[in-house]
C-alpha cells in the first residue's frame, strides 16, 4: 500500500505490530528471531513475536547520531557492536570534520552502553548464524538506523535478514532492500517531507520501563492472544 501525503493509519505501535503479523505470516512458527531497535520498535516488535510464536525476541540497539547543534537531525547511525553508517551526503552538506564526526559518535556509543546494560542485564544474546532474522523497528525515515542494525548483524552470518515496519518512506525503502534479503512494510510513503508519527493516532517517546514490560510480558505470554495488547 503507497500513500502520497502522511495520514495515520495505526492506532499507536501496539495496533502497528499486529498489522505487520498479518504480514508476516509465513514466517510463523518457523526457526526466526525477532530483533526489536529500541525503543519505539520494542512495542512493535513484542505484537510480531508473541503472533508468530517464535522463540527468540530480543534487542539490536541502533542509535542516529545527531548533528552537531541540531540533534533532530542525523547524519548516520551506530549499533551496539560498533558497527557505524555514516550519510556522506548530509556529512558533506554541513561540512562535518572528522573530530565533530568523531566526537558525535562517542557520545552515541556511551548512551548505547548505558542502554546496553539496562535492557540486556539479563538476557543473553541471541544466537543468528544459519538462521532467519526479523529486524523490526516502528518506521523507516531516513534509514540509516536500520541499515546500520543491518550491517551489523550480517557479520554474524546469519541465513537471511528481513527487515519488517509498519511504515518507510520510500526513498529509505530502496536503500534498505539494497543490503536486507527481504523488505516489508505495511506502508510505502512518499512526498516532500515524511514523518513516520504522522502515520499514528497515538505518538509518544517509549520509556526505558516500557521497553523493559514488553519483555517481562513476553516472558509471561509465549502463546498469547494478542488482540488485547495496547487497546488501554
Amino acid at each position: 500500500m503507497r500513500f502520497a501525503r502522511q495520514q495515520p493509519i495505526f492506532e499507536n505501535r501496539y495496533d502497528a505490530g499486529r498489522q505487520l503479523a498479518a504480514k508476516l505470516t509465513e514466517y510463523k512458527n518457523k526457526s526466526v528471531v525477532v530483533l526489536a531497535i529500541p525503543n519505539g520498535g520494542v512495542l512493535v516488535a513484542l505484537g510480531v513475536a508473541l503472533a508468530l510464536e517464535t522463540d527468540d525476541f530480543n534487542l539490536i540497539i541502533s542509535r542516529k547520531i545527531p548533528l552537531p547543534l541540531s540533534p533532530e537531525g542525523g547524519f548516520g547511525a551506530v549499533t551496539d557492536d560498533g558497527t557505524t553508517i555514516l550519510n556522506e551526503e548530509v556529512v558533506k552538506r554541513f561540512g562535518l570534520s572528522q573530530q565533530q564526526i568523531n566526537y558525535q559518535v562517542s557520545r552515541v556509543r556511551t548512551d548505547i552502553r548505558q542502554r546496553s546494560l539496562l535492557y540486556h542485564k539479563n538476557k543473553p544474546p541471541s544466537v543468528v548464524k544459519g538462521r532467519t532474522i526479523l529486524i523490526i523497528d516502528d518506521g523507516l525515515a531516513s534509514g540509516y538506523t536500520i541499515m546500520a542494525a543491518v550491517e551489523s548483524i550480517r557479520y554474524r552470518q546469519p541465513r537471511e535478514i528481513i527487515v519488517a515496519v509498519p511504515v518507510a518512506s520510500a526513498v529509505a525503502l530502496k536503500k534498505v532492500e539494497k543490503i536486507a534479503d527481504k523488505v516489508i512494510a505495511c506502508i510505502a510513503g512518499f512526498g516532500p517531507e515524511f514523518y513516520v508519527s504522522d502515520f499514528y493516532h497515538y505518538w509518544h517517546e517509549p520509556s526505558d520501563d516500557e521497553v523493559i514490560q514488553c519483555f517481562k510480558e513476553w516472558g509471561m505470554r509465549h502463546r498469547p492472544n494478542i488482540e488485547t495488547l495496547g487497546k488501554k
